[in-house]
């Protein structure tokens, strides 16, 4: 797959309102109209773990080993990102707990506080680093690094951060790896056989993602339903929960931009650091969720779902103006242009 085209206005014409954040919503109202109750809440679950094994498999039959090797020379940026993505998000999701309960519910925290601790986006810090002129080959990699860390750093970060909320025991840890960690081991191991027919199907691949993670959500809150999730999160309280998180992007956009540029980074590694280290994945978080929370998943997905809009949003502005600011280089330069690759993870 080729890597997103270097054009601002490109960027700037990005919809306003991400069409997979309405098909989430849409499947959240259809989850609280109609949701799967008795047998029908049974095949439902059932389905989703499934669907939660193929993400993984195919996520770890996409990931080339060779050209993630092959960034680590720099690996100055990379330790950057990843101690914005596991160190810094969590450290400001522990600040937050202060803000409990006058601003924010326990379950709303506790879904904040995993949001911190999920691992960045590949696709779009790919298409904002691009557009932005930026460094896409870093953040190829960068994206990479930090989903292949977050397989173990997030429950990890989860089950400490988290206590009692993450299911973490013997049969935990085995949920984990049956539904995490092995399925993408297996897609590693046969991707010399399955790869390049994977990448040949990258549209059937990316409808098949997405259309697998709107059954997790369908299935977390159907069963968020039985427990009133909707009584306990009420509108003024999802207004709250925006602020704080308008306040973690920035926040984080201020931390990474400051850090590259204190550390002697060019601009085009700059770029990359910005949108790798501030941005949290939904294609990989939402899936993470309903394995380490269960049936209770249904609200604590809610702040990612929210962040992952915002952070789109922030993102496309920011790109388009950096665009707009960048010199104009020569072609084939370091940061105009990256290489033809085929990014291993869901675009969200």
């Amino acid at each position: 797959m080729s890597a997103p085209s270097n054009s601002a206005a490109a960027t700037r014409r990005r919809p306003a309102v991400d069409p997979y954040i309405v098909a989430l919503c849409c499947t959240v109202a259809l989850a609280g109209l109609f949701p799967a109750t008795g047998t029908a809440a049974a095949a439902v679950s059932h389905a989703s773990d499934a669907a939660i094994v193929l993400l993984f498999f195919l996520y770890g039959a996409r990931l080339s080993t060779r050209e993630a090797v092959d960034g680590l020379r720099q690996w100055k940026l990379h330790l950057v990102v990843v101690a914005g993505t596991f160190v810094l998000f969590p450290l400001l999701g522990l600040a937050a707990r202060g803000l409990v309960p006058y601003v924010l519910t326990e379950q709303l925290y506790t879904g904040l506080l995993f949001l911190c601790v999920i691992p960045s986006t590949i696709q779009s810090s790919i298409a904002f680093t691009s557009a932005a002129r930026g460094d896409v080959a870093a953040a190829i990699c960068a994206g990479t690094y930090s989903s292949l860390i977050g397989l173990a750093a997030t429950p990890l970060l989860a089950a400490w951060l988290l206590g009692s909320a993450v299911d973490f025991s013997a049969a935990g840890l085995l949920t984990i790896c049956t539904r995490l960690l092995a399925p993408f081991l297996a897609g590693q191991l046969v991707r010399r056989w399955i790869g390049p027919a994977l990448a040949r199907h990258k549209k059937v691949l990316g409808v098949l993602d997405r259309s697998s993670i709107l059954l997790v959500v369908y299935t977390a809150f159907s069963k968020g339903m039985a427990e009133g999730i909707w009584h306990q999160v009420t509108p003024v309280r999802l207004l709250a929960l925006l602020g704080v998180e308008a306040v973690l992007l920035a926040v984080a956009l201020g931390a990474t931009a400051t850090a590259g540029r204190r550390l002697g980074f060019g601009r085009a590694e700059r770029v990359a650091i910005v949108f790798c280290g501030s941005k949290k994945s939904l294609a990989t978080g939402l899936p993470m969720a309903a394995v380490l929370f269960g049936p209770r998943a249904g609200p604590m997905i809610l702040p990612l779902m929210l962040f992952h809009q915002m952070q789109l949003i922030v993102c496309a502005v920011i790109a388009g103006r950096w665009s707009g600011a960048a010199p104009v280089t020569a072609p084939g330069v370091r940061g105009v242009r990256g290489p033809t690759v085929e990014p291993p993870f869901p675009t969200a």
